[in-house]
């Protein structure tokens, strides 16, 4: 009766009353496994392509997109269309795994995007409607397959919350898969990043893979994101893809390439795995294709499809609505070319918060690919570098704090993945000089290893990096400043002080330019306040720290 009265005097009350009530029964009634709620104290009763209008009437840019699902961003007329068209149609809802219509359209559609080298020969599973049970169902894929139980899987990877994908995951609580290094520049596990980074990555691979005595027999699979997301948004570079390609193809490894979240476009092609023009075995799709809501499958190489029937089944597989919408998705960013334009702007993007906030000391990196971006906080006061930021001095300084080469002007240049560098070049990424004869590149597939003959390679001036400590506070004030300027961001990394931009793929320039300029002034207010609170006074306390109920 209390919360009948309740709402009943929030409806004839401001609006924002029905927000904070809202928010109270929600902190009340809820699970404490919410994460988004809490740092984001909204609630949406609107919204159209990048904008949202909550309960309180505030409207705000939406650059989160249900975690990279709203590709075309939220009721987008072609959407809107595809499923209403089947609520018109009297169709069935949900058919579990018979054959529609509809579910041949979506088919149809999806191989059409298909990396090349398995549109051809493809298979699909539909999955339980979410991305982590197209985990589990690759995984035992490829177990059934192979008939071995090992799997390969990387550090900062999340490949879901089920035991099986959790269990591949790099936050997972127990040791269940063989753990395998991720290229990166400003954390780069070897201290060097760039592409010799990438190539002692590879390296420890293929040792591990032919090692009689590395402890890891010939597993079943490798599975991998094209860009780590959740990781902290590190793109893998291309020649790193490739060899991990080759070296899964020549030991008749199937090669698992998660692209939930960089699938359709997000990265400026239409799958992640494009970039390189490698053909993954499995290829496990969710978010996007689903065109907003629930839908995953994997989709994979014909000779793998060893199954015995419902060896991997689901009650709301058959989600037609999804399949419609989904359907509508991926034709609207094939034919519009989202993806190339997704490449385009997300340079821009990337350039200008570089410009605008890379010389700030609590910035460490600013990366991504397409409009899959990054920006990650950390402590001024680390020792990662000893000369002024930005300026290209110190030790690490040939990275640059970004993982890239320094100008003579002192800025940042981002590192091509796909660049090789040769001859003096390699200076830069601390390779040292080349001797006569040995200009090989940095790590081609198609080449012999490099060799680490006397001179090969002067250690001397291979500079050792150390970057600074991240600053999850620092991450969470630059959150809470987006939101108050209205824009709604998300965190990841591996201790989440990365800034996550995910927008939809139909942002407009204008509407890129005012989440620019918000994130913009919210990461320089956090700077500010962090530099007169010094070292000991915390991180952006000063700051509103927001109306959260929880």
């Amino acid at each position: 009766m209390a919360v009948t009265e309740s709402l009943a005097e929030e409806a004839h009350g401001p609006a924002g009353a029905v927000h904070e009530g809202i928010l109270r029964r929600q902190s009340a009634r809820e699970s404490s496994a919410r994460t988004y709620a809490r740092a984001l104290p909204i609630v949406p009763v609107r919204a159209r392509g990048l904008t949202i209008e909550g309960a309180d009437g505030r409207r705000y840019l939406d650059c989160l997109s249900g975690a990279g699902t709203l590709a075309l961003g939220h009721n987008h007329p072609v959407v809107l269309a595809a499923v209403r068209q089947v609520l018109d149609s009297g169709a069935p809802l949900s058919v579990l795994d018979l054959a529609t219509p509809v579910k041949d359209a979506f088919i149809t559609e999806l191989f059409r995007t298909l990396p090349p080298g398995l549109a051809g020969r493809a298979r699909v599973q539909f999955c339980g409607p979410a991305g982590t049970d197209a985990v589990e169902a690759a995984l035992k894929l490829v177990r059934t397959a192979t008939g071995r139980s090992g799997v390969l899987a990387f550090t900062g990877a999340y490949h879901g919350m089920t035991a099986g994908a959790l269990a591949v995951s790099g936050g997972a609580p127990e040791v269940q898969a063989a753990r395998l290094p991720y290229p990166q520049d400003y954390r780069c596990p070897f201290g060097v990043g760039g592409p010799y980074g990438a190539e002692l990555a590879a390296r420890w691979t293929e040792s591990l893979l032919d090692d009689p005595k590395s402890g890891v027999p010939l597993p079943a699979g490798m599975i991998l994101e094209p860009v780590q997301g959740e990781g902290g948004v590190l793109p893998a570079p291309d020649d790193w893809l490739r060899r991990m390609r080759r070296l899964t193809a020549d030991r008749a490894i199937p090669l698992i390439a998660d692209e939930v979240q960089t699938g359709v476009g997000r990265t400026g092609a239409f799958w992640a795995v494009d970039h390189s023009g490698i053909t993954p075995d499995v290829m496990v799709l969710s978010k996007v294709i689903g065109g907003s809501l629930p839908l995953a499958v994997i989709v994979y190489r014909d000779d793998l499809d060893v199954w015995q029937p419902g060896a991997h089944a689901g009650t709301f597989r058959g989600n037609q609505l999804a399949m419609a919408a989904g359907t509508a998705t991926l034709a609207y960013v094939r034919e519009n070319g989202l993806a190339e334009r997704a490449g385009r702007l997300g340079i821009r993007m990337m350039e200008q918060l570089r410009s605008d906030i890379g010389g700030l000391a609590c910035v460490g990196e600013i990366r991504g690919r397409g409009l899959m971006i990054g920006v990650e906080l950390v402590e001024p006061e680390g020792t990662g570098t000893t000369g002024a930021p930005g300026t290209g001095e110190g030790p690490g300084a040939a990275f640059g704090r970004g993982g890239g080469a320094v100008s003579s002007g002192g800025e940042r240049v981002a590192p091509d993945p796909g660049a090789v560098p040769s001859g003096g070049d390699r200076v830069a990424y601390g390779l040292g000089a080349v001797p006569s004869g040995g200009e090989r590149g940095a790590y081609d597939p198609g080449a012999a290893p490099l060799e680490m003959r006397p001179g090969a390679y002067d250690f001397g001036t291979v500079p050792v990096r150390a970057p600074r400590p991240a600053a999850p506070g620092l991450a969470a004030a630059v959150q809470r400043e987006c939101l108050r300027r209205g824009l709604i961001v998300e965190l990841g990394g591996r201790h989440s002080s990365v800034v996550r931009l995910l927008p939809p793929l139909t942002i407009s320039d204008e509407q890129t330019a005012a989440v620019l300029d918000r994130l913009t002034d919210a990461v320089a207010a956090v700077a500010r306040s962090d530099e007169r609170h010094g070292p000991h006074g915390g991180r952006g306390h000063d700051l509103d720290p927001g109306t959260s109920t929880d």
